[in-house]
């Protein structure tokens, strides 16, 4: 019997009542709909989120703006809107009680809060106790777990925005104060220009003052000295002249005398001659010859009192000069220490102020490297540059090879497993050898590869079916369609000489372990989480088992990856095909060389 022979009496068998070709429609047709009903319920679970109800409670009392103190803002219900305009999720504003209700019994998948001092907290950064704002976020894993880490993702998106839009906020009034930081620099620098020419121009007349307290210095010495010299000399000339005022006083005194007893001298002459006996005539006559004398005595002496006056006079008038010049003395004494210290001020007002001028200079440098290492700036600039700070890093993604959508994404991994299900599946009706064919035959190839191609056959049409459903049904897109098919095929082809060893070798035990080899493959596969987050001895299988192999595989082409990583894995698929095969043919050797009247039974199996 050949080979062909064999795979059309085990399709006869199959179909030979109404009852086995239902039975091998469905069976061919669980793969497909495993498959495709479970990536077509993933396809793209991202765009249903906006369906997922999610409690929004806003407690926001508000705050006053950092920028304007009589205006209020209220960043909670600034989010609010954001998240409601954004439609993420089915955002439903509630109140605590009503939100915490709704989570409890299911209602919402979970509750953002934005609690009553959240604008408080964001504005706290521009007065002296800044502390952070905080977003509550409820969940309960009763209703879903993946619910609550999708919660988790919002609430870090929604923190990242706030913080963007408050530190642009800020950034902008930041580089704002900056800004004006610079333009008062500018017109720093613009006085301290003129405080440098004013303080030159100042070093020059404080020099020139020095030169003339210098000179007056000099001259108020001179003068000093001419002072004390005259003082001297008119002290001398006021005691001269108070000796001569006395010999005058004292001679004015004797002619006053004289003059003032003139009258007396003239009765007493008069008695005289009286008393000698002269008439009165003859006394007449001589007091006539005497009366001129006496007019010339009281001329005399009133030239004499004129002449004392006159030196009095001169006496006083040398003291007052000599006390004029004993102050003016003293007093050019004072004014020569005053110009001592005036020449002093006055050199070290000069030796100042050419320190402030090399200090106003230093001061102008300064202040222009000031303006000059702040940039100047626009309000637009500004705004950019805030916007730059608040969100530094931009991601520009790149993908080597791109799946289009969440479904794409699993379709590797659901489409390998759909291929040992549906072998395995087909196991439970195709008889993996048949006994009769093993006494009848004694060529053990031609038994295993008319054992493996009869589900290897139906294998591969499972694999077109599944294909036709992801490509059509679902809309995905393959790079290389035909290499993804061909994929498949290999891989049904290899799952088919895998279990078919089993059952050879070990019977129904061997369809069990084909079971514990799905599952087993279902989690080192790694067709979900990359393979490297496995324990490690489930990730040494990943290397081993033939799944992983085919999911890589799967990938390279369906998203226009590595063809050389792939033509690696159909390699490692080849060897456990041929493997799987030759352990299966020895398998059958000793099949055929332990016949019993048992093995001519019809088989429990299949």
């Amino acid at each position: 019997m050949k080979v062909p022979a064999m795979i059309a009496a085990e399709l006869r068998r199959l179909t030979a009542s109404r009852m086995g070709i239902i039975a091998l429609v469905a069976l061919i047709c669980v793969p497909i709909l495993y498959g495709g009903l479970y990536l077509w319920a993933n396809q793209d679970p991202y765009a249903k989120f906006p369906d997922v109800p999610v409690a929004l409670v806003v407690d926001d009392d508000g705050a006053p703006s950092t920028s304007d103190a009589s205006q209020t803002v209220n960043y909670g219900e600034d989010v609010a809107e954001n998240l409601i305009d954004g439609n993420a999720f089915d955002w439903q504003r509630m109140t605590d009680d009503e939100a915490a209700e709704a989570l409890r019994t299911g209602s919402v998948d979970f509750m953002v809060t934005i609690p009553s001092d959240f604008s408080a907290a964001l504005t706290s950064v521009a007065g002296d106790a800044p502390h952070q704002a905080r977003i509550e976020l409820d969940t309960n894993d009763a209703n879903n777990y993946l619910a609550s880490s999708m919660g988790t993702q919002a609430v870090e998106k929604i923190r990242s925005s706030v913080a963007q839009t408050v530190g642009s906020e800020a950034a902008e009034r930041l580089l704002t104060g900056l800004s004006d930081i610079r333009d008062k620099l500018v017109s720093a620098t613009d006085g301290a220009s003129q405080l440098v020419d004013g303080a030159a121009s100042a070093a020059s007349g404080s020099t020139t003052l020095a030169e003339g307290t210098s000179q007056l210095a000099t001259g108020s010495a001179t003068l000093r000295d001419g002072a004390g010299t005259l003082a001297a000399g008119a002290q001398q000339v006021s005691d001269g002249n108070r000796q001569l005022a006395d010999v005058a006083d004292r001679a004015g005194s004797i002619v006053q005398q004289a003059t003032d007893t003139l009258p007396q001298v003239r009765t007493d002459i008069t008695t005289v001659l009286t008393d000698q006996g002269l008439t009165q005539e003859q006394i007449d006559s001589v007091l006539a010859k005497l009366d001129p004398l006496g007019t010339k005595l009281q001329d005399g002496n009133t030239t004499v009192q004129n002449a004392v006056a006159k030196v009095d006079q001169l006496a006083d008038g040398a003291a007052a000069v000599a006390s004029g010049a004993s102050e003016l003395a003293a007093g050019a004494s004072t004014l020569a220490d005053g110009a001592a210290l005036a020449n002093d001020g006055a050199g070290q007002l000069r030796d100042g102020l050419a320190t402030l001028s090399d200090g106003t200079v230093t001061l102008r440098d300064g202040l222009a490297q000031g303006v000059d290492a702040i940039p100047s700036s626009t309000p637009e600039l500004r705004t950019q540059q805030a916007d730059t700070i608040a969100d530094p890093v931009k991601v520009s993604s790149d993908k080597i090879a791109s799946a289009e959508d969440y479904g794409a994404g699993l379709a590797p991994f659901f489409a390998a497993l759909s291929a040992w299900i549906g072998i395995y599946a087909l196991f439970l009706i195709v008889k993996p050898i048949s006994r009769r064919a093993v006494t009848a035959l004694h060529s053990p190839i031609r038994i295993t590869l008319a054992g493996w191609l009869t589900p290897a056959t139906l294998g591969a049409v499972q694999m077109v079916g599944l294909m036709g459903v992801l490509a059509i049904a679902l809309g995905f897109t393959f790079d290389n369609p035909i290499g993804t098919l061909g994929v498949l095929v290999l891989a049904s082809a290899t799952f088919a000489a895998i279990i078919l060893s089993l059952n050879v070798w070990l019977g129904s035990v061997g369809q069990f372990l084909g079971l514990v080899l799905m599952v087993l493959q279902l989690v080192t596969a790694g067709g979900t989480f990359p393979w490297q987050t496995l324990p490690a001895p489930l990730a040494a299988l990943h290397h081993v088992l033939p799944r992983g192999y085919v999911v890589d595989a799967m990938r390279q082409l369906m998203y226009g990856g590595d063809l050389a990583r792939a033509g690696l894995d159909l390699a490692v698929l080849g060897c456990w095909l041929l493997g799987a095969l030759l352990f299966a043919m020895i398998g059958v050797t000793r099949m055929t060389h332990k016949r019993t009247l048992r093995d001519l039974q019809p088989s429990l199996i299949g």
